[in-house]
């Protein structure tokens, strides 16, 4: 059995990231390569636009928002939608059959299902409503909603979901079911207003991957990016049970290895691992994929970085400070037209080395973001998510 230290895992997983001591600017970096950074790193959480953009253009050398935004809008190469824990995602258009068909392989998570709200019939006519309405049009919800209760009665419409201090549309309670099985996805925003489509304008030809498949293909490509992994940790990641990601596991060709004495797989064949020690300084955004997404946490989050920058455990509320791999401070930006104040937490002192490299990251930043930043070092007096 391969005996991996911390270090090799840390230097492999920011090599796959793109994330790893600083490489030359792009002569001319495209859409289809903002697509390939965004499929290697199985999908950006873009809840927050911006930071989706930043976590893209980090590890696309080169890059601008405005990129990261071509290939979404105007190529289409990627396509917003929920994909891991039902969250909103950038994910690659060409990795959307995988996406839908592993998705609806997995069991259906408790806070994904409708409350009661639907009957099983109900949820077929709702995602037969929204599948006709959207087949060519992008609606915002009201409009959706309006389209469906045409399709199906006035109690598709009746405000009794409850969320966010509001009460939702009846529909609603079948978004996410919508959505995991490719019915529906993001479509442009008009103004303030988030539109949806249907998946099929974004991937002309789409068709789910039958579930075993795309499960296995999804397995695999999670543990290249962040393997060496357990299934309780690909479960968490994806917010299903320990017990499917188990069968999920032992069901592929996978090869055991041990990180710092704790059993771990990788895929089979997949056993190199660098001898160069992890290096680079970055500072991630909100809910960023490397931070969420690779375990242990007390490797990635030792010490105080696990107070400073986990909430309730959970990482991805604070942006952090990345240093060689492992979280080494926050940090926040406060934007005014194209200032950018970014103000960094660390919480270690910085040697000269790494003042000029967190100098270049944040001009680096302000690049991605097109905007004029400055920099402050010291406390960062705003709560996670803030």
């Amino acid at each position: 059995m391969t005996e991996l230290s911390w270090a090799q895992v840390s230097a492999r997983r920011l090599a796959r990231h793109g994330l790893s001591a600083a490489a030359a600017p792009d002569a001319a970096p495209d859409a289809a390569r903002v697509a390939d950074v965004v499929s290697t790193m199985c999908g950006a959480h873009a809840q927050v636009a911006s930071a989706a953009e930043l976590s893209v253009g980090l590890r696309v050398p080169g890059a601008t928002r405005a990129l990261v935004r071509q290939a979404l809008w105007r190529d289409r190469t990627l396509v917003k939608t929920r994909g891991p824990r039902g969250t909103v995602h950038l994910l690659a258009a060409a990795d959307l059959p995988m996406w839908t068909g592993a998705l609806t392989a997995m069991p259906v998570p408790a806070w994904e299902q409708s409350r009661g709200l639907l009957t099983p019939e109900q949820t077929e006519q709702v995602l037969a409503a929204i599948a006709d309405a959207l087949a060519e049009a992008e609606l915002t919800t009201v409009e959706l909603t309006e389209e469906i209760v045409a399709r199906t009665g006035a109690w598709a419409g009746e405000r009794v979901m409850e969320a966010f201090q509001d009460r939702w549309p009846r529909w609603m309670a079948a978004m996410s079911a919508a959505t995991r099985g490719g019915v529906m996805c993001h479509g442009p925003t008009r103004g303030r207003a988030t539109t949806y489509t249907s998946p099929a304008r974004w991937l002309p030809g789409f068709t789910p991957m039958p579930g075993p498949a795309a499960l296995a293909d999804l397995v695999r490509r999670y543990l290249h990016a962040y393997g060496p992994a357990t299934p309780a940790q690909f479960a968490k990641w994806l917010s299903a049970t320990e017990r499917w990601a188990t069968e999920a596991f032992q069901s592929l060709d996978l090869a055991e290895v041990t990180v710092a004495g704790t059993r771990a797989w990788v895929v089979a064949g997949d056993t190199e691992f660098p001898d160069d020690p992890p290096s680079g300084l970055r500072l991630l955004p909100y809910f960023d994929a490397y931070a969420v997404g690779c375990h242990p946490r007390d490797r990635l989050f030792p010490g105080a970085a696990a107070e400073r920058a986990l909430a309730g455990g959970q990482a991805g509320n604070f942006p952090v400070l990345l240093v060689d791999g492992t979280v080494a401070g926050v940090w926040h930006q406060r934007r005014s037209g194209r200032t950018i104040r970014i103000t960094v937490e660390p919480l270690r002192a910085l040697g000269a080395g790494r003042r000029r490299a967190l100098d270049e990251e944040v001009e680096r930043v302000g690049h991605i973001l097109e905007g004029n930043p400055s920099l402050t070092v010291g406390t960062v007096d705003v709560g996670p998510h803030a």
